[in-house]
């Protein structure tokens, strides 16, 4: 499983890998020991105006999310996250979404991340102010008809929390 996937990390030619076997629970089992485990809540945020929050971050359009602190649950960090990295406060839960999950380099290590992801509510008129020091450049509200143009420079998984939400 470890050559597996460092032969896939290696190839930027595909974005996505699937692994098949006859038994979910030992697969999934040696899969997780090949990599750090990391627990992040993230949200996607639409505001009084039908807008929707991206920010962007090392070259990509992203969702704001981070990682849990101890003793946090998931709810807790995507609030948390979502008013770090935007600059704003008063973000409500309206429901949870999905997980999703990815990799990284970790510490000399590959990280997993699962990020659960929660449809927000904004109903407040702050100014947006990207955390820089979390390489954040920018942080705005796109209204839903021009989401497409966003979308198509955000990865995989930011795709998909915006699919579970029927956009």
């Amino acid at each position: 499983m470890e050559e597996l996937i460092h032969f896939y990390r290696q190839l930027s030619c595909i974005d996505s890998l699937y692994v098949f076997h006859t038994d979910i629970d030992e697969l999934r089992d040696t899969f997780r020991k090949c990599f750090t485990p990391i627990y992040a809540g993230g949200g996607l945020v639409k505001n009084h105006k039908g807008e929707y929050l991206l920010i962007f971050r090392r070259g990509r359009w992203d969702l704001p999310k981070g990682k849990l602190n101890k003793d946090e649950d998931f709810e807790g960090a995507a609030v948390r996250e979502v008013e770090e990295e935007c600059g704003i406060s008063g973000i409500k839960i309206v429901k949870p979404l999905l997980s999703t999950y990815h990799t990284y380099d970790y510490k000399e290590k590959i990280a997993l991340k699962k990020t659960t992801w929660f449809e927000m509510r904004y109903e407040g008129n702050g100014n947006l102010s990207p955390q820089k020091e979390e390489d954040i450049e920018q942080a705005v509200w796109i209204p839903l008809n021009k989401l497409g143009t966003y979308l198509d420079k955000c990865f995989p998984a930011v795709r998909d929390v915006f699919l579970s939400a029927g956009l």
